[in-house]
């Protein structure tokens, strides 16, 4: 009897873990984009620091702010397109395991 509801649990919270499951990828997948772009942006810093000493006329440091401003656009929108990938992907997987759930309960004749 024991092991049947302890069957029973482990059955019914199946769903709750494979969620959980879901988010933390999610939130795994999301971090090391955000450590990524973080760093592109560090990067891109430093290096226009290094080429503004450089400049030897207003001509040259306003087109190096340009391509620094492109630069952390690209970016920036490189992060977005793969932050939202990322939760479109869990949300598809979140929706189908709701999905799974309630055919479990009310199979589709």
């Amino acid at each position: 009897m024991f092991q049947d509801m302890s069957k029973a649990l482990d059955q019914s919270m199946g769903p709750f873990k494979e969620l959980v499951n879901i988010q933390t990828k999610m939130l795994e997948e999301l971090t090391r984009q955000q450590m990524a772009c973080t760093k592109a942006c560090i990067d891109a810093t430093v290096a226009q620091t290094r080429q503004m000493q450089g400049c030897n006329s207003p001509e040259e440091l306003i087109k190096l702010q340009q391509d620094y401003a492109k630069q952390l656009e690209s970016s920036l929108k490189e992060a977005n397109d793969n932050n939202m990938k990322a939760l479109n992907s869990a949300c598809e997987s979140v929706e189908q395991l709701a999905s799974d759930a309630f055919d479990a309960f009310a199979p589709k004749t």
